[in-house]
């Protein structure tokens, strides 16, 4: 698989999440959503990545990978780099807590996400979506 082919699964599997993530917000379920988001924005990014040659890391924030390669990118996609990346390390700061709560103060998910937090992190992951799938069909010769 080359990573064009590559880039349109991880934007699929973002598809996905991001419809889960519109169903767990209007079901209440804010804390599921934020994690979905996390999820989606992370394979997104990761596509954008393989769009350019980059083969993405293991981890779960390349935020930082995407602003060191920003010149590979169009330059209109390098002017949204630096919100991606914060997208990103937002996001990822919020991975296991919208899983697991805070274990520290024994708070669990639900009590620390409310619809304000999904609502926001649903938005966040929709603006990463756009520019991404822009970039894809700019890639593949569409109009954007």
């Amino acid at each position: 698989m080359n990573n064009v082919e590559m880039a349109r699964s991880y934007i699929r599997q973002a598809e996905e999440r991001l419809h889960h993530a519109r169903e767990a917000v209007e079901r209440g379920s804010y804390p599921y959503t934020v994690r979905q988001c996390q999820e989606a924005v992370e394979m997104l990014l990761k596509a954008a990545l393989r769009l350019v040659g980059v083969e993405p890391p293991k981890w779960h924030d390349v935020g930082p990978l995407l602003a060191r390669e920003s010149g590979s990118f169009p330059e209109w996609f390098q002017r949204e780099v630096k919100a991606l990346a914060k997208i990103s390390r937002r996001l990822r700061r919020e991975r296991e807590p919208s899983m697991y709560g805070d274990e520290e103060t024994g708070m669990p998910p639900e009590e620390i996400y409310d619809k304000e937090d999904a609502e926001e992190a649903l938005r966040q992951a929709e603006h990463v979506y756009a520019v991404v799938v822009k970039l894809f069909r700019l890639h593949q010769g569409g109009a954007g």
